[in-house]
């Protein structure tokens, strides 16, 4: 006899089979019994799990959108106000997974503002908040202390969150012949190291870093004094 799956497990499959469709197809180029057929249900037992078509969607979005919270180790980090060099790469490691591992968030992302508009910036919102105003409070933290450029934090961790999640595609398009790292790990070493000397170049940076000749003073070493 056939075991008829309890609903959690339904409404998993339902939820799995939207975000292929919708991320391929678009909001309105997906029907309902295409997410039924490939959840392999009925679109009566669909309608059972979610009232309308527009809530399958943001259920979906917001399933994919779940990656993008942070790891309680760098929660952690971030609470204990370890060091930037420790902090930003982990950040930037956990941006370029979750991408990896999840390729289908950011057409969800540009479908929600494109075809279903003003709702797309509150579920945002709503998923992208709390991870925000972590990062954000953590660099101004250090930015206060001194241990960072006088920078404004919002703005930096606008950045740094864009960065993280357009990290594998940014890679594509400055070569179209060949990838411009070898794999994802070094990107992500390529931009910790960017952001550190952004962010914190008496500490990382070294005198080539800015394409200094290697025997030209730097802020560190006295000049030799002028005679007029």
């Amino acid at each position: 006899m056939a075991i008829t799956p309890k609903k959690p497990q339904q409404s998993h499959k339902i939820v799995q089979a939207a975000v292929q469709l919708f991320a391929h197809q678009g909001y309105h180029g997906t029907s309902t019994r295409e997410i039924a057929r490939l959840a392999e249900i009925s679109e009566n037992t669909l309608f059972r799990h979610f009232a309308t078509k527009e809530e399958i969607f943001w259920t979906a979005l917001r399933s994919r959108m779940d990656g993008l919270k942070l790891r309680r180790d760098v929660l952690d980090g971030i609470a204990e106000s370890i060091d930037p060099e420790v902090i930003v790469p982990q950040i930037l490691e956990q941006l370029v997974d979750t991408i990896i591992l999840k390729p289908e968030l950011l057409r969800l992302i540009a479908i929600a503002f494109i075809e279903l508009h003003g709702r797309a910036a509150a579920v945002c919102y709503e998923c992208l908040s709390p991870v925000f105003s972590s990062i954000s409070r953590y660099l101004g933290t250090k930015i206060e202390s001194g241990e960072m450029r006088n920078l404004d934090p919002v703005m930096v961790t606008t950045a740094l969150i864009s960065t993280g999640i357009m990290l594998p595609e940014i890679c594509k398009l400055s070569n179209a012949s060949a990838p411009t790292y070898s794999d994802d790990r070094e990107a992500v070493r390529a931009f910790t190291k960017f952001w550190s000397d952004v962010l914190a170049p008496r500490v990382f940076a070294t005198p080539s870093s800015y394409g200094r000749d290697a025997e030209s003073p730097t802020r560190d070493q006295p000049t030799e004094p002028r005679l007029d």
